[in-house]
């Protein structure tokens, strides 16, 4: 899952180097803790939150076949 995030987001920023997508895993839920650049926020939350819900709708149903809950959380 994590490696599914940082293909998608590194396509969309600017600043590919500055990607950092770090892994927390609890008993019942795994978060994903998404770190970009700050001026390439705003392309992956995407106009209205789109984006960061395609993503966000992505992972869930990827994780649904795992019968796993991930979060995905964007850090600045």
């Amino acid at each position: 899952m994590k490696a599914l995030v940082d293909l998608i987001v590194r396509s969309l920023v600017d600043k590919p180097d500055e990607v950092k997508v770090a892994e927390v895993s609890g008993t019942n839920v795994t978060i994903l803790e998404l770190r970009v650049d700050k001026d390439d926020v705003g392309k992956v939350i995407g106009k209205h939150g789109q984006t960061i819900d395609a993503i966000r709708t992505i992972l869930n149903a990827t994780a649904a076949k795992l019968r796993k809950h991930i979060v995905l959380e964007l850090l600045e």
